[in-house]
Parts: C-alpha cells; structure tokens; sequence
C-alpha cells in the first residue's frame, strides 16, 4: 500500500514538471526570437557591416577589411567635407568607400596634388605621406584632374557630394562617376572591426 502511494507521488510529481519544461522552452525559445528581431533590426535601421574590396582607400584602408557603417547618422544631418562614407553605385549596381571632399555649393579644383575649395588650398592630413613619397621619386600621387573631359561642372549642387579615394591614382571616384546624390549614401564608415590587430575608430578629417 505505502509503494503504491510512492509509486502515486512521483507520477504526479513528472507529470507537474512536464508543463514547467516545456514553458521553459517557450520562454527561451520567445527569448531568443526577440534577439533575433532586435539584431536584425539594429543592423537594418542603424549599422550595416562593409567589406573593403581594392586599393582605392589606401593607404588608409586595405582590401578585405571590415568596417561598421553608421547608416543614421545622416537622417540627422548631411555629410560632412572629409568624412569617409559608403554609398551605392546604381549604373555598377556595387558599394563604394570614399572621402568627402565637397559639399553642396562647393566649387572643387584639383590640380596635381593641390586641392582647392572655394577658391582655397586644402590640406589633406590623411594622404600627406603618401604625397611626400610619390614627390621624392619625381612624380605626383595623382594623375587625374578635376575639372576633366569627362566632368566639366565643377560646383557641386544641391543634394549632392564630391568625394574622391585616398588613392589618387587608383581610384574611381566624383572624378570619373559625377556627383554623388545624398539618397544613394549608405551612411559613414565609422568602426574597423576586423582584422583584429587593425580595430579602431576611423578618423574623419
């Protein structure tokens, strides 16, 4: 008689702790789909991972790096001159990297390595080495103008950038493309996050 009381309980007792497993399992499987949801739209709406393909950025961006593109931060303001942006090529159906030189309203010259804006040199920190070592070897680190044969408007009008890659002789870029209309900016590259060894804030000029 007391075996089968025994034998009464522990039944019971699995049979109650099935319900409990399984709304363990609903509950992380709920969990979990929430996580999902959020990643998903975190990457959608804010950030958007970007490979590097080609040496248009060097020398300060190399193939097969990786980067974080910041894709809000231009809901709130326009691109800035210098800052590194991501934007879609609609005619090459591809992404491209490239620096904001020119604004709208900006009038662009580029003449060997001497950039003007609005009529003004402008220094450019991020390529300086670069300059230095093509004029030690008697040459210049770029070897296309602007305004050219190909593009002869040289202010940059409303809703649009002018922006060029840090590799000046290898590079398509507003020199060769146009103006670039801000609906098709991704966003600015703000993250290198892989490889390791290279993880940093990007530096915007």
């Amino acid at each position: 008689m007391e075996q089968d009381q025994v034998s009464n309980q522990t039944s019971v007792a699995e049979q109650s702790a099935q319900p409990r497993r399984k709304n363990e399992l609903v509950e992380w499987i709920k969990a979990i789909a929430v996580a999902v949801t959020l990643v998903v739209l975190v990457r959608w709406l804010l950030f958007a991972p970007f490979i590097v393909d080609g040496p248009s950025m060097e020398p300060n961006f190399y193939t097969g790096e990786r980067l974080i593109v910041n894709k809000i931060l231009y809901e709130f303001r326009e691109p800035k001159r210098g800052e590194v942006v991501v934007f879609h090529v609609p005619d090459e159906k591809r992404d491209l990297i490239k620096r904001v030189i020119g604004v709208a309203g900006d009038t662009i010259e580029y003449r060997g390595d001497d950039l003007f804006v609005n009529g003004k040199k402008v220094e450019e920190p991020y390529i300086q080495e670069a300059i230095a070592e093509a004029k030690k070897q008697g040459g210049t680190y770029n070897n296309s103008d602007f305004p050219n044969e190909m593009r002869t408007e040289n202010k940059v009008p409303e809703g649009h950038i002018f922006v060029m890659g840090d590799h000046r002789d290898n590079s398509t870029d507003s020199r060769v493309l146009g103006f670039i209309p801000l609906s098709e900016v991704i966003g600015r590259a703000d993250v290198i996050f892989w490889p390791l060894n290279q993880m940093k804030f990007i530096n915007h000029y």
